[in-house]
């Protein structure tokens, strides 16, 4: 019964389908754009706007931070 899974033609089959699908893998990803600069981009965007929101609710408390006790 479980000599069938060790036939040769059996391990050559699970062999070229596994081989077959990691290359349709590795073509279906090599097409993907990962707009990594947009990203970037809204990010800074998003940390200026919460720098501004930061120093309108507490004021500009950076100079009294630099200056020391």
């Amino acid at each position: 019964m479980i000599e069938w899974l060790f036939n040769p033609w059996v391990i050559i089959i699970v062999v070229v389908a596994v081989v077959i699908g990691n290359i349709a893998a590795l073509k279906h990803t090599a097409n993907m754009k990962f707009n990594q600069e947009d990203n970037v981009r809204s990010r800074k965007h998003e940390l200026d706007r919460l720098n501004e929101l930061d120093k309108q609710k507490y004021g500009d408390d950076d100079e009294d931070i630099k200056k020391g006790p």
